[in-house]
């Protein structure tokens, strides 16, 4: 008798808990889409669904596990969620009808619903930790079709972001894996990349993991994501170049994954002179591994700095012509296609620059180069670089770079002889 009135109890703790978890991602989903009409302290709005949509995916754990086995557990932390959304909610209907008593007082009572929240997850995920949770996440969720509405992708992506978070070392790898394909497959999820939970943070926190398939995974993603504009200024506010720049230092086998990111990144002028500085010093580090330097020369490095050389921030414009100067020597196929991008349209301070890098010497030897259109392009680009008083100046006390044009000349003549 007693055995059969603990399974009643357990059946209906687990029938309650059930019915509050339908409850939870009813309400949870009511506030998410209400908290778009909110006006006022839209940041804390956005962390707070942030947490909500967190939330939703950790609990889905606790809907696909055999929560029969841990009946007291999720009939204490299910209602205590459902009661804290409510509550959230009753905040969200002032902020939009603006009948709050005090702007202070309301910011402090969504900082201490923030808090909340993160007790719920902190909670879910430390029964992940003691394997409660570890059966409701081995489900994983199905991937929407294409042509899926927006809030069945959020609710994919949140699931794997959630996963990353608490999931064990195969768990946040098949995550990343699967993050990756449908980020490359379908655009429209890179912009949920950005908007769901701290997935951009979670990324690069994860490139210098200390499990190497985590970092290619996350590597891979990075670099796939950076080639988006509305990727590249959360990606540097997350702090990627320091992270990238300490993984290629330290030798990693993901060089070229990093460098990818780099030059995606960089490729946007926008971004301020300590960053490109930073990317040109690392870079300049590369270049001494030849076959690190092909690569980089193959993703277009070249092309790009040469734009940066246009750049109206000076500093954008030392670090580039530095860089290139750097890669360009003691290379003549490299030489030969800084030459050949005509880098010396541009700025008087620009041709300053250069000529403190010591291009001027380089440019005299591409004369002699066997190509024509190689040998006028110098010609051309030191033409530029002299008019400039200052290097004119700089180039006429170099003896070797009158003597090596004076050789030019006579062996001019003798072929004209000839």
């Amino acid at each position: 008798m007693g055995e059969e009135e603990q399974n009643q109890n357990s059946t209906d703790s687990l029938t309650a808990t059930n019915s509050s978890l339908r409850q939870v991602f009813e309400v949870i989903s009511s506030l998410i889409s209400f908290s778009h009409s909110i006006k006022v302290f839209t940041v804390k709005w956005q962390l707070i669904r942030k947490k909500l949509e967190e939330l939703s995916s950790g609990l889905m754990a606790v809907k696909n596990c055999d929560s029969n086995q841990h009946p007291a557990v999720f009939s204490g932390l299910v209602p205590s969620v459902l009661a804290t959304v409510n509550e959230c909610h009753n905040l969200a209907r002032s902020c939009v009808d603006l009948s709050y008593s005090g702007k202070l007082l309301m910011q402090s009572d969504l900082d201490v619903m923030i808090a909340k929240f993160d007790s719920h997850l902190k909670n879910l995920s430390g029964f992940y930790t003691v394997g409660i949770l570890s059966q409701g996440f081995a489900i994983v969720v199905s991937r929407p079709g294409l042509g899926a509405c927006k809030d069945d992708m959020r609710f994919y992506i949140g699931d794997l972001l959630t996963r990353m978070k608490i999931g064990d070392i195969d768990m946040k790898r098949q995550s990343l894996v699967n993050l990756y394909q449908v980020v490359d497959e379908d655009e429209p999820y890179v912009k949920l990349v950005v908007e769901v939970g701290d997935l951009v943070n979670v990324l690069v926190r994860f490139i210098d993991s200390p499990e190497m398939e985590i970092q290619e995974e996350a590597s891979k993603i990075v670099s796939l994501i950076s080639g988006f504009e509305l990727c590249k200024e959360v990606l540097v506010g997350s702090g990627i170049i320091g992270r990238l720049v300490g993984v290629l230092e330290n030798g990693s086998d993901l060089a070229y994954g990093g460098v990818t990111a780099i030059l995606k990144i960089c490729s946007s002028v926008e971004y301020r002179g300590e960053l490109i500085g930073l990317a040109c010093g690392l870079l300049r580090n590369l270049v001494g591994v030849e076959e690190i330097k092909r690569f980089i020369v193959e993703e277009g490095a070249i092309e790009m700095f040469i734009k940066l050389v246009r750049s109206r921030q000076e500093t954008v414009q030392i670090n580039s012509i530095e860089f290139l100067q750097n890669i360009a020597s003691g290379d003549e196929s490299v030489r030969q296609m800084v030459v050949t991008s005509r880098l010396c349209g541009t700025s008087e301070e620009a041709k300053k620059a250069m000529g403190d890098a010591g291009f001027m010497p380089e440019l005299v030897k591409l004369i002699d180069a066997k190509s024509y259109d190689v040998s006028e392009m110098a010609t051309e680009a030191l033409s530029n670089l002299i008019s400039v008083p200052k290097n004119r100046k700089q180039f006429v006390q170099d003896d070797l770079n009158i003597m090596y044009l004076l050789q030019l000349l006579y062996q001019e003549e003798g072929m004209s002889g000839n």
